[in-house]
């Protein structure tokens, strides 16, 4: 059974005429989870207040205990109790929001209503999606100071209780239209136990995993009861469809990859790269001070804040030096500085994009280790060996082409017990989740360059040795948590 379930706090709040579905008070609901015992439910929840420790609150709570699908889940409830919880989201709002405005010509209100991601003015339909796109929620109340531009004041969960007349029509028609969504076309027969969507750029040059990788994947996956489906960044709005999701594009805080994982984190669905992890791996200060408060050995590191600390930089670490920005990835944001005269005019460049940089001793090496690891444990093991006269793996060109250098897979039991060690004690300070740790092995020990949160697995690669092993031990990651 897989069905809407509306949980109102009193029956009044909606004409029965509006609403096409079971319809429940918050009491019951709370009270008497018998009610649907052993069903899917997807629950929309229109309490009358959304406070903590509420009925409305405990709706969404419970609703997550019991395995439903909820509007608003408790996450989204307690991100908007405070703007300092959603001040992440503000920026890319209001961007959109003036960007719909720009030109119009018209007075803005001081308020917006949006329901189900529908707004009343229809100039706003994008923002009014994205602000739904960011919180899962029934109603919304923006607040603006108006302006040049416009600026979000307030983000606030609206009970259906006090809604105004006119917005009433406009929840009803979103309500419907909202709940005869089809999640999932029914299959005639061979039906999977588990949905796994995986979210990748087909145009992106160097994908963590191709598109042939994503396609052998499915078939090692189809057996053990998993239908993986490729999405793309327009389908945001069909994550809570499936059951998992493994993002297999360059990940990054400052685009949809973000909001794809806090999505699916929201929908309580396992997925890798989770948001927290991501927020951890793709800043290169925090994996700094985390590995060495941690203990690990990494190569010797100054922050750098003003032109004034390159003196130092020059003075302790010497010539070379590698010059990171701390949200690079993909060896893209890191460059070498063979003089003052160069550290000073990458650094300059760099702080257009930051406040922060880091430089780090150059330990040159043949090859980088990187270890796999998967929820605490060494998935697989390769050397990647530098680009053709070349001092990283990726050589990224003016022109925008990059080349890669060679690899070689190892079985686990022949990798050097430091590398694997450092590595797998690298992972644990992350998560659970799927790492790649990169190391450089010298005459004076194993050092921990960086951690990423969506490495690179591809067919023919990192599965030379483990083969479908490695393939295997995924699956089961995500239906293993799925089953919890």
């Amino acid at each position: 059974m897989d069905s809407w379930v509306i949980v109102l706090g009193q029956r009044r709040d909606l004409a029965a005429r509006d609403v096409q579905h079971v319809v429940i008070s918050t009491e019951d609901y709370v009270t008497r989870p018998f009610m649907f015992a052993g069903a899917r439910q997807k629950v929309i929840n229109l309490a009358r207040s959304y406070n903590y420790q509420t009925e409305g609150y405990y709706c969404s709570l419970l609703a997550e205990a019991r395995g439903h699908r909820v509007l608003p889940s408790v996450e989204t409830i307690l991100d908007l109790r405070s703007r300092t919880h959603y001040a992440h989201a503000i920026p890319e709002l209001e961007e959109c929001l003036n960007q719909a405005l720009r030109n119009a010509g018209e007075d803005v209100p001081k308020a917006l209503f949006v329901a189900f991601g529908r707004t009343e003015d229809p100039r706003l339909s994008a923002f009014g999606q994205l602000i739904f796109d960011w919180f899962r929620a029934p109603a919304l109340t923006v607040t603006l100071k108006p302006g040049e531009w416009q600026r979000i004041q307030k983000i606030e969960l609206t009970p259906v209780g006090k809604f105004k007349a006119e917005q009433k029509a406009l929840f009803s028609d979103a309500l419907k239209t909202y709940t005869a969504r089809k999640w999932r076309a029914p299959k005639a027969r061979n039906t999977p136990r588990y949905s796994v969507a995986v979210l990748y750029d087909p145009k992106e040059q160097l994908p963590p995993s191709n598109a042939e990788t994503l396609r052998y994947w499915a078939k090692v996956a189809a057996p053990l009861g998993v239908e993986v489906e490729p999405i793309t960044r327009k389908d945001l709005a069909r994550i809570a469809e499936f059951d998992a999701l493994f993002i297999r594009e360059t990940t990054s805080i400052r685009n949809h990859t973000y909001r794809f994982a806090r999505r699916a984190a929201q929908e309580g669905m396992p997925v890798i790269d989770d948001p927290v992890s991501m927020i951890r791996c793709t800043n290169k200060v925090y994996l700094w001070e985390r590995l060495t408060h941690a203990g690990l050995p990494v190569p010797e590191t100054m922050v750098i804040q003003e032109d004034g600390d390159l003196e130092q930089v020059a003075d302790q670490m010497g010539f070379p030096v590698v010059v990171k920005i701390p949200d690079g990835s993909f060896s893209r944001g890191v460059r070498k500085a063979d003089s003052m005269a160069e550290l000073r005019a990458i650094v300059s460049e760099f702080f257009k994009e930051t406040d922060l940089l880091l430089a780090q001793k150059f330990v040159p090496t043949q090859f980088d280790w990187r270890v796999g690891v998967l929820a605490g444990q060494p998935l697989f093991v390769c050397q990647y060996k530098m680009a053709k006269k070349h001092w990283q793996i990726v050589h990224h060109r003016a022109d925008g082409t990059a080349e890669e250098g060679r690899f070689r897979t190892f079985a686990l039991d022949k990798v050097p017990p430091e590398v694997l060690d450092a590595g797998v004690r690298a992972a644990s300070l992350i998560g659970d989740g799927l790492y790649g740790v990169d190391l450089k092995e010298t005459e004076n020990g194993v050092y921990v360059i960086e951690i990423n949160d969506n490495p690179n697995l591809e067919h023919g690669i990192e599965d030379q040795v483990g083969k479908n092993d490695v393939w295997n031990r995924l699956t089961r990651w995500f239906t293993s948590r799925i089953d919890r």
